[in-house]
């Protein structure tokens, strides 16, 4: 569905070049869920807004970065797309994405029909009245009570709940080839969360999509993700099928972000939050990124040398120098 290599990506400002995202892999394929995991300001928006050319003007992309989408009619190189008119094939057709705050995503003057009708008739050769139809349609399959009356309300006559269900109804109405949920269950309740995982597991069967899953919510990701991607600073720090990450985490910042789950069969027991903050891209350590807030320093490497990508077993990557000592290959 959609191939990322070594994607680095940067912004110019005041301060010189600050490093958002570096030396990031992996691949969707078809009827796929990817969960992409971490604390916030680890870079996961700016990795998913990359994939539809979405990054502000400032965003600098090393020569060695490749994001190839595998259409029917052929590769796209997204990254070597420049015209408004050629984003189309992406933005909205081949590739949707629900944002993470709706309230700054819908237009406040106009209602929220009359954003997805247009977006509908940008994509496809429908009626108005088709559109209308389909809009209504989604609507109602995401939850929303009396959708032939919503359609025709403005972004702020809705709850939170709704604008980001409206939100997820737009992104789905196109039948994207790849949809980037960028944390979609976040501002919902739990019964209303269970019917959009179910939607999405629905659309995946229906139309053979990919989705790209962002999140800090391991729970969620248990649920929804076939495979999952850990995030830290800019970079993936371990990947693998979701159940094998998340009853066996290897890198330390993985252990340290399942630890801190509540957990229910003890209620009396103290989080145990990671330690420490994230830093500022400003201050990006050297060596491993994570050097500045892990328990199992193995020596100077961690704080001089980028851990290589191991191989834990055949579908199961970790980026730690734990395990170049044990000698994994």
């Amino acid at each position: 569905m959609i191939t990322v290599q070594n994607l680095t990506l940067q912004f110019r400002t005041d301060e010189g070049l600050i490093t958002a995202v570096e030396d990031v892999s992996f691949r969707v394929r078809k009827g796929e869920v990817m969960g992409l995991v971490g604390e916030s300001g680890s870079g996961k928006s700016v990795t998913a807004k990359a994939l539809m050319h979405l990054n502000a003007k400032n965003a600098v992309y090393a020569p060695e970065s490749k994001i190839i989408l595998h259409t029917d009619n052929g590769d796209i190189d997204v990254l070597s797309l420049r015209k408004p008119s050629d984003m189309t094939v992406i933005r909205g057709g081949a590739i949707s994405m629900i944002f993470q705050e709706p309230m700054a995503s819908f237009a406040p003057a106009m209602t929220i029909g009359t954003q997805m009708i247009e977006q509908l008739q940008l994509h496809s050769d429908m009626t108005k009245k088709q559109a209308r139809d389909r809009s209504i349609e989604m609507l109602d399959r995401v939850g929303i009570s009396d959708p032939h009356k919503r359609v025709d309300q403005y972004a702020f006559e809705l709850s939170g709940g709704m604008r980001q269900r409206a939100m997820i109804a737009m992104a789905l109405s196109t039948n994207p080839r790849l949809l980037i949920a960028d944390e979609p269950t976040t501002a919902l309740d739990v019964t209303i969360q269970a019917q959009v995982i179910d939607l999405m597991h629905d659309l995946v069967k229906e139309f053979d999509m990919g989705i790209i899953f962002i999140t800090h919510d391991l729970g969620v990701v248990a649920q929804t993700c076939d495979y999952v991607s850990v995030m830290y600073l800019g970079r993936l720090i371990e990947k693998g099928p979701v159940r094998e990450v998340i009853r066996d985490p290897r890198h330390p910042y993985t252990q340290g972000l399942i630890a801190a789950l509540p957990k229910l069969d003890d209620l009396d027991s103290p989080l145990t939050p990671v330690p420490g903050d994230i830093p500022s891209p400003l201050e990006r350590p050297r060596g491993c990124v994570f050097n500045t807030r892990c328990s199992k320093i193995v020596g100077v490497q961690c704080y001089s040398q980028i851990p290589p990508d191991l191989r834990i077993d055949p579908v199961h990557r970790v980026c730690c120098h734990i395990y170049t000592e044990e000698g994994v290959a």
